[in-house]
C-alpha cells in the first residue's frame, strides 16, 4: 500500500520530497503529491516511511 498526502494538511514545505528514497513525491500546484506507482514506503531503505517521519503537519498517511 503506497502512502498519500493529504491536501488539505499539507503546507508545501517539501520536507517529505527532500527524504523519499524512490523519487515518489513531487510538487503540484501548491501542495505535494505522491505517486503510488513508486511509493515502496521505504521498504529495505527505511524502517518506517520517512515522509511521515519528516511531515510537521501529519499529512503524509497510508492510502
Amino acid at each position: 500500500m503506497a502512502y498519500k498526502i493529504l491536501a488539505d494538511a499539507c503546507e508545501g514545505c517539501g520536507s517529505c520530497e527532500a527524504v523519499c528514497p524512490n523519487g515518489a513525491i513531487s510538487h503540484k500546484k501548491k501542495v505535494y503529491s505522491i505517486n503510488p506507482d513508486k511509493c515502496k514506503e521505504c521498504q529495505g531503505d527505511f524502517d518506517e516511511p520517512q515522509c511521515a517521519a519528516t511531515c510537521p503537519n501529519g499529512a503524509c498517511v497510508p492510502a
